[in-house]
């Protein structure tokens, strides 16, 4: 890989990193489906003035918006709201390897190499360790959100397929154009239409940092880079490095809010991230398969 190159990847995985950050710094005092809604609206406007809509159904624009906005980073978002830290959001929605692995195994009958079954059991183990010894950082609303939204990852990748296009990132920012209503909806849903007017009464500078950084930095610049590199690099060269916006939201979490792991949480997140690993790593007497059809960018 040239320098160049990585040092451009590095730069984005701590972009990533760092947007959990950024998320909870909206969510602190705002809706956090509102919050979604707003990042979602600022990365689809103007910009989807100047690219065109990618040859496909409307019908996979639309299910993309629904599964990307609200299952994903709804609950992302929510998960962090309902006491999550920052740093273990990011940690445990790399689960969305192991839902991939699985919808690999389900749909496109894929198989497991000796490899990837003794990562998927490595994971497994750190994040029991995790939850048993957690300090607070992890609740189970928290950690039910962040399931939905690792669940939703690859069925996200699912219907990028189905739709057989060839301009993913003109995929993802069209698919974006569907994504606010439902967050709209299901926010007052929950909280009455109360929400938007108190919403927009008590919007502040914190609130345009976070969705502006999550649509601009995160999403659009993330995701032009990544797609950039998928073209030039084979996944399984790649998608080790996303293992690094883990280390960098832990770090964030730490310098920005003061998030801290326990001693056992220090050991089982490192695990965690080991299986997960072994996972998006290929061995190399059987090539990987199903992460690396369906394993998507992370941040965005």
């Amino acid at each position: 890989m040239r320098a160049k190159d990585l040092v451009l990847i590095i730069t984005v995985m701590v972009i990533w990193g760092c947007n959990f950050s950024m998320i909870k710094l909206g969510v602190k005092d705002f809706d956090p489906l509102l919050i979604a809604a707003v990042r979602f609206l600022c990365a689809t406007f103007p910009m989807i003035f100047f690219i065109a809509k990618p040859n496909v159904k409307w019908r996979y624009l639309l299910a993309y918006g629904l599964v990307f906005g609200t299952g994903i980073w709804g609950m992302a978002s929510s998960s962090i709201t309902l006491g999550l830290s920052s740093g273990m959001a990011s940690v445990l929605l790399q689960l969305d390897v192991l839902t991939t692995v699985f919808v690999g195994v389900l749909l496109y009958k894929e198989t497991l190499s000796a490899r990837a079954v003794v990562g998927i059991l490595i994971s497994l183990l750190g994040l029991t360790v995790s939850i048993i010894y957690t300090n607070g950082n992890i609740t189970g609303l928290g950690l039910l959100c962040i399931t939905v939204a690792a669940i939703c990852w690859p069925l996200a990748g699912v219907i990028i397929r189905m739709s057989k296009t060839r301009s993913a990132f003109a995929f993802n920012i069209w698919g974006m154009l569907f994504a606010p209503i439902p967050l709209i909806a299901l926010s007052v849903a929950f909280n009455g239409w109360d929400v938007i007017n108190a919403t927009y009464q008590q919007w502040n500078s914190n609130a345009w940092m976070s969705v502006l950084f999550q649509a601009y930095p995160t999403t659009l610049f993330g995701y032009w880079v990544w797609n950039k590199m998928v073209l030039k690099y084979p996944m399984s060269q790649l998608a080790p490095l996303t293992l690094l916006v883990s280390v960098f939201a832990l770090l964030s979490g730490y310098l920005v809010y003061g998030e801290q792991l326990t001693v056992p949480q220090w050991v089982s997140c490192s695990a965690f991230l080991i299986g997960i690993g072994l996972v998006l790593y290929p061995s190399k007497q059987q090539p990987q398969v199903p992460v690396n059809h369906l394993k998507r960018s992370y941040e965005s």
